[in-house]
C-alpha cells in the first residue's frame, strides 16, 4: 500500500469501467431465470431436495451429537430435528421464490446504480 493521495479521476475511470461491466453482465443474463443459474426446472428441483435434506440431517447431526456428549438421549435429537426441518423449508422456500439473491450486495449495488426494476 502507498501513502499517495488516491486520483479522483482514476476513481471515475473505475466506476464507468465496472457500470459498463455490469451493464454488459446483465445484457448478458437477461433472458435467465431469476434464480440465477438455476438453469432448468429440475435444477431447481434439486437444488430444493437437497436443502431440504440437508437441513434436516444437518440438524438431527447437532441434535444427536449433543445427546451424546450432555447424556439427553434423544431429546436433544429431536429438538434439533424440528429446528433442522424448519430450516430447511424455509431455505426451500427462499429458494423458490429467489430470496436469496433478493438481499445485499446485488441489490445494494442496483440501488446505488438507480436500476431496482431489475430483480426487485
Amino acid at each position: 500500500m502507498t501513502d499517495e493521495p488516491l486520483d479522483p479521476s482514476r476513481l471515475d475511470d473505475l466506476d464507468a469501467r465496472l457500470r459498463a461491466a455490469r451493464a454488459q453482465t446483465s445484457v448478458e443474463t437477461e433472458g435467465q431465470s431469476r434464480g440465477g443459474n438455476a438453469g432448468t426446472g429440475m435444477g431447481l428441483g434439486f437444488r430444493i431436495a437437497v436443502e431440504l435434506v440437508a437441513g434436516i440431517a444437518v440438524g438431527t447431526l447437532i441434535g444427536y451429537a449433543l445427546d451424546g456428549w450432555l447424556g439427553t438421549r434423544p431429546l436433544l435429537m429431536v429438538v434439533f430435528f424440528f429446528l433442522g426441518a424448519a430450516a430447511g423449508v424455509l431455505n426451500v422456500y427462499r429458494a423458490a421464490k429467489g430470496l436469496d439473491d433478493s438481499v445485499g450486495l446485488g441489490q445494494a449495488t442496483r440501488r446505488r446504480d438507480g436500476d431496482l426494476t431489475n430483480g426487485s
